[in-house]
C-alpha cells in the first residue's frame, strides 16, 4: 500500500509550531504533499527540511513569506522537476513533480497550490490565468505518465462539497467558470477526483477548509478544496480516504488516501 497525504500548510513553520511533525510522524505515510509553505529555503531548518521523517523537495516563490509547494517522500525520486513552464506561475512557487520512474512504469506524484481569487477581480483574472496555463500541461502529461496531483485546488467542484453553496455562487471557488474547468479536466482528460470515488454523495464530512472568519469551524461552514487528481489506472487502487480534524495545524485539514500500489 502507498500512503499519500496532501495538506495546505498555511505556513510550514506555523504548522510545525502546531504540532504536525509528530502527527505525520505517527500517521506512517510515504509521501506528503504540502502547499503555502511561506518560506524560502534558508528558512528551513533540519526539522522543516524532513518532515515525519521523510526528505523533502520544494518550489519556493520568490515573494517572501508567500505561497511555495513541496513533497516530503520516504523515496527517492528518479526526477524533480520544479515548475509547469508558466513564467508567470513558476515565480510563485505553485507546481512541483517527483517522478518515481522505473523500466516498467512512468509515475509521478504532483503538489500544487493553485491561485485564489477571493482577494479581488485582478487575482481572480490571475486564477483563470492559471487554469488555463495548468489544463493543457496535464493533458499532455496524462498522455506520457500516470500521476497524481494533489493540492489546494480553491474550487468547490460540486454543489455538495462546500456548506452555502447558494450564497456562493458568485464567490471566487464556486464560479461557473471555475466549476466547469473542473468538469473538463475530469470529463477531457479522463482524471478522477479520488475523493469523490470513494465518497460519492458525502456533504459535511467532506469539507477541508474553514474560513478563520465567524464561527465556520465551529459550525462546519466548510468548502472541500483539497484533493488527489488521478489518471484513472492509478485513481482504481484507491482503498480508503479519511481527513483529519482531530487537530488543527491549519485552516485546512490533511486529506490521505491509501492505494493499492508501491513504489
Amino acid at each position: 500500500m502507498f500512503k499519500l497525504i496532501t495538506l495546505n500548510l498555511n505556513g510550514v513553520r506555523s504548522a510545525s509550531r502546531k504540532g504536525v511533525d509528530a502527527w505525520l510522524t505517527k500517521s506512517k505515510a510515504h509521501c506528503i504533499c504540502v502547499q503555502e509553505l511561506k518560506a524560502q529555503q534558508e528558512d528551513l531548518d533540519d526539522s522543516l527540511i524532513s518532515l515525519g521523517g521523510l526528505e523533502g523537495y520544494f518550489h519556493f516563490a520568490e515573494k517572501k513569506g508567500y505561497s511555495g509547494v513541496g513533497i516530503y517522500t520516504q523515496h527517492e525520486p528518479s526526477e524533480v522537476v520544479v515548475g509547469f513552464g508558466s513564467n508567470e506561475f513558476d515565480a510563485e512557487g505553485r507546481y512541483i513533480e517527483l517522478r518515481f520512474d522505473t523500466p516498467k512504469r512512468k509515475l509521478s506524484i504532483i503538489s500544487s497550490y493553485f491561485p485564489s481569487g477571493s482577494s479581488g477581480e485582478e487575482r481572480q483574472e490571475a486564477k483563470f490565468r492559471f487554469l488555463d496555463a495548468m489544463k493543457p500541461h496535464l493533458n499532455a502529461l496524462s498522455k506520457s505518465r500516470e500521476f497524481i496531483l494533489c493540492g489546494d485546488i480553491n474550487i468547490a467542484h460540486k454543489e455538495i462539497d462546500l456548506k452555502n453553496w447558494r450564497s456562493n455562487q458568485k464567490n471566487s471557488g464556486f464560479l461557473p467558470e471555475e466549476r466547469s474547468w473542473m468538469d473538463r479536466l475530469i470529463n477531457e482528460i479522463g482524471l478522477s477526483d479520488v475523493y469523490r470515488l470513494l465518497h460519492p454523495d458525502t456533504t459535511a464530512d467532506c469539507y477541508t477548509w474553514w474560513s478563520n472568519r465567524g464561527q465556520a469551524w465551529a459550525n462546519n461552514v466548510g468548502w472541500r478544496l483539497d484533493y488527489h487528481l488521478a489518471t484513472q489506472s492509478i485513481a482504481n487502487t484507491a482503498k480508503s480516504c479519511s481527513i483529519y480534524k482531530d487537530e488543527r495545524f491549519s485552516d485546512h485539514s490533511p486529506l490521505t488516501v491509501e492505494y493499492d500500489f508501491g513504489i
